[in-house]
């Protein structure tokens, strides 16, 4: 029997007209690659409301492995995240004007959750196939690490048979026309989360081997 991913990408948000994550899962959406079936479902950038509608993601699709998936502008690989941490810390408001500081994701849940994604496997897998990739130990305070986090405190909480994660990925070309950042094509970020999404649903362990970063 196969197995079901769901991948998640975030609306626009601080300013930006587009969200290379939603731009990437939705091309993905209703594939099937070696026996592997791809759902995708967009998330609103905002705290709390975020884990809401992934909640009902999760309830419709029935996946085995979730993988939400974020913009990090100024990153150049994509970087699968490590941990989540229960903490929301925004240096800018969400997308319904909610800047939380320092307030905890969950009073009940722990400092943090390390994430069931084979992340080295996936880095390895990226690297193979010519895609900039990275393991990230930070996936930032803000709502990107909120939804992180919460996934991960479902999962717990429900004793769910789900294995999941985050990736980040760098800002689309067209986005750093007036930046000095760098970015990925549209089509390299769409291979690498095929990539991730299959290696993810194919291999529970992960492997031992340097595929980290300095952030």
């Amino acid at each position: 029997m196969g197995k079901k991913v769901l991948l998640t990408g975030f609306d626009p948000f601080g300013g930006e007209t587009v969200n290379p994550s939603w731009e990437a899962v939705k091309r993905l959406n209703g594939e099937v690659v070696e026996d592997v079936s791809i759902a995708a479902e967009q998330i609103p950038t905002v705290f709390h409301h975020s884990a809401a509608v992934l909640e009902k993601a999760i309830e419709k699709h029935k996946p085995d492995v979730v993988i939400c998936v974020g913009q990090a502008g100024g990153r150049a690989h994509m970087t699968p995240e490590r941990i989540a941490i229960n903490i929301d810390d925004a240096r800018i408001p969400d997308n319904e004007d909610r800047e939380p500081i320092d307030e905890p994701i969950a009073e009940d849940g722990p400092a943090a959750y390390w994430s069931a994604l084979p992340i080295k496997l996936i880095v390895k897998e990226l690297r193979k196939n010519g895609i900039p990739a990275s393991v990230s130990n930070s996936a930032g305070t803000f709502v990107c690490n909120h939804l992180f986090y919460q996934l991960m405190h479902r999962i717990d909480r429900t004793s769910a048979n789900i294995r999941g994660g985050f990736i980040h990925i760098p800002f689309l070309p067209e986005q750093t026309v007036d930046k000095h950042e760098p970015s990925l094509s549209l089509e390299t970020i769409v291979e690498g989360l095929r990539i991730a999404a299959v290696t993810s649903a194919l291999h529970e362990k992960d492997i031992r081997e340097t595929g980290g970063s300095l952030s």
